[in-house]
């Protein structure tokens, strides 16, 4: 058994990160519900779980056509509070195994492309932005030491 951060970009097209302790790693694209069932999975097969959640609740800007990002802003800011109860109900059911975070969008730190994304993290399959920017959140942190 080893353990697992997975980082998640909350969406129609949910992007998931995953770092493994083991050293493996993904990043994928699924529909929200794909993501519910491989969250389960992990935690039932995994030691430890731990995720990392872009929280666009918490994001303040908008950059260029602010006001047409702010109206689907909206809906994703539903999800992100669809995946804090589910996340919650987790780690109810698995106190010491799961854990989750919802963090601030980093400015910056998104929506980079496949080369620049390819470079930095070795994954050279095709992805798409939303599971580069899942896995972003992930990138170079250590699931063995996960608590």
């Amino acid at each position: 058994m080893s353990s697992v951060i997975v980082g998640i970009d909350p969406g129609v097209d949910t992007g998931v990160g995953l770092c493994f302790s083991n050293k493996d790693k993904d990043a994928l694209t699924l529909p929200i519900h794909k993501a519910f069932n491989l969250i389960n999975h992990l935690v039932n097969t995994n030691e430890k779980v731990y995720v990392r959640v872009e929280d666009a609740r918490k994001r303040k800007w908008f950059g260029k056509n602010s006001n047409s990002k702010q109206q689907g802003a909206g809906s994703i800011k539903r999800d992100c509070k669809i995946w804090e109860d589910f996340l919650t109900e987790v780690k109810k059911d698995h106190p010491g195994k799961f854990n989750f975070q919802m963090i601030h969008p980093v400015k910056g730190a998104t929506k980079l492309n496949s080369k620049t994304f390819n470079q930095i993290t070795g994954i050279t399959k095709r992805t798409s932005n939303h599971a580069r920017d899942a896995y972003m959140l992930v990138h170079g942190l250590n699931p063995k030491l996960i608590r």
